[in-house]
This record gives structure tokens, sequence and C-alpha cells, in this order.
């Protein structure tokens, strides 16, 4: 019942909203993964975010797309907790270890390891609408323990201004989403993560908007 749901989720409310109510200009939708183990890394403004992020990947693959989230905010009441793990999907990760050889990733690594698409957001958390934030170096860690798996950086504009922090309601406001070539781990962390932030310096750039206004 649950997939039945979540199919109903995405192929009907979520894609009327972003597609009919906001409207989205998607660029190189060809960049997109055609399967998993991958890895969509976005910036970071809005809650719309992951359900923009899943509403780009075609349905036959909503199975696979996992997006990661925060277990003390997603999981925490009983029906928060269902519609975010059946419904929307995410993998839950902790912002706190609770021992200090907890690797915080490990659901992730599971995710990827049976095959799936994980939507992941490098700054950790969302931030001021057009703003982008320093990156974690998660990303960089899942990149390393995952060498052959493609890192697809993708730049979202116009969705913090759609749902800012901290509202409810929806502004209408179109949305862009730029989706480029994909990075592999590189052999250190902080080339990594410079190459990661060019590429999406490079996807601004080409949308003609402000430098992160």
């Amino acid at each position: 019942m649950s997939r039945v749901i979540r199919w109903l989720f995405f192929a009907v409310l979520v894609r009327g909203v972003v597609l009919v109510l906001l409207g989205l200009n998607l660029r190189h939708r060809e960049r997109l993964p055609k399967g998993g183990p991958a890895i969509l890394a976005a910036n970071h403004n809005s809650h719309l975010d992951t359900m923009v992020l899943i509403s780009l990947m075609p349905l036959s693959l909503l199975p696979r797309v996992r997006p990661v989230a925060a277990a003390d905010y997603f999981l925490r009441n009983r029906l928060m907790a269902w519609f975010s793990t059946k419904v929307i999907g995410i993998i839950p990760i902790k912002r706190q270890r609770d021992r200090p050889d907890e690797d915080l990733l490990a659901p992730v690594h599971e995710a990827i390891g049976r095959g799936d698409i994980v939507c992941f957001f490098p700054e950790g958390s969302r931030g001021e609408p057009e703003r982008f934030k320093p990156v974690k170096s998660g990303i960089a860690r899942l990149a390393e323990r995952f060498p052959g798996v493609p890192v697809y950086p993708i730049y979202l504009h116009g969705l913090g201004k759609a749902l800012p922090k901290g509202e409810a309601l929806l502004v209408p406001f179109f949305l862009d989403v730029f989706v480029g070539d994909p990075l592999y781990w590189t052999g250190d962390r902080d080339s990594f993560l410079r190459a990661y932030r060019d590429a999406m310096d490079a996807l601004a750039a080409e949308g003609n908007f402000p430098p992160w206004e």
C-alpha cells in the first residue's frame, strides 16, 4: 500500500505542483542517471528541493530514489516518521554521534551498496535562498568510499523563494534546475570538494544568475 501511495504522491501531487503550479526549467536532462547506484548532489535552500530532485527521475525508478534527511527532524513523531520513510523514502541519518567511532553515513553506504540513487545535500542543512554555504566533507567521503559511483552536481534556483525555510505555503516562483556532468573520486577529499564547487559555480553561471546572489 505504501508503494502505491508513494507513486500517487509523486506522480500526481508533486509533479502537478512542480510542473503546473510553479513551472520547471530543466537543463541537461540527458545527463541524469539512467539507474543506480548514483548520487544527486544539490544545493539546499528548501524542503521543496527533495521533491524536485525525486520528480526529475522516471517514475519507474521511484523505488530506487532515496533522499538523505536528518533523523531527528523527520522521525520526530510517528506520523512524520511514516510519511518520511514510506512516502518520501528518506534515508534517515543522525546529526550527532553517540560514540566517537560511529559512522553517520553508514545508512547511505547501505543504500548505495544496494544500487539506489541517493539525493544528497553537501551543505548539510538548508541555507538562505540562493546562497551556497560551505560544503561539508560528507560528499567527498561518499565519493572516496564508492569511487566508481557517479556524483551529479545539480544546481537548483528559485526553490528557496518558492518555499522558504520556516514557511508552509508555496509562493509561485519559477524553478530552474541545471544538471552537471558526473564527477568521480579525484584521489583526495580537498580536490574533490573543489571540483564539486567549481561544477556548481559553472552551472549557476550557465543560467546567467547572479553568483549565488
